[in-house]
């Protein structure tokens, strides 16, 4: 039986990703920000908070497995730069979409230029399911 889903936007539900890494920050507590929060990736931001970029926990393996020392490089040395991000009026079903497309867990949500929350993949399915929709994990 398909769930009864009354949410249309992603500006209508939670985002259980609240990260937000500081562009300067260095890559070992950016490592280490992601692991304690069991989060893989998290939208980078500059002092206004607007959104410059993404980074993963790929993209700190992929920074180690080049030989890289994490300590000396910075969130915006090791982001991605391409700016995937939606506004508050996406709907689910486009941000659904764009997270497939882009193999994607997290897509961070604009609103006034700046990074609101992120919503994951978890926010997505549980929304469109009905299951505590109101509860952020």
């Amino acid at each position: 039986m398909p769930a009864t889903n009354q949410f249309e936007t992603v500006g209508q539900i939670s985002g259980s990703n609240t990260m937000r890494i500081q562009r300067k920050s260095n890559g070992h507590s950016v490592a280490i920000a992601l692991l304690s929060s069991h989060t893989p990736g998290a939208p980078v931001v500059d002092d206004a908070g607007r959104f410059v970029g993404f980074i993963s926990e790929f993209d700190l393996l992929k920074a180690l497995e080049d030989g890289k020392d994490l300590e000396t490089l910075l969130a915006e040395d090791l982001m991605k730069k391409d700016r995937i991000a939606i506004s508050a009026s996406t709907s689910l079903r486009e941000a659904a979409q764009l997270m497939e497309k882009n193999r994607l867990l997290n897509l961070p949500v604009e609103e006034n230029g700046v990074v609101s929350k992120t919503i994951t993949r978890h926010d997505l399915l549980r929304t469109m399911l009905g299951i505590d929709v109101g509860i952020e994990f």
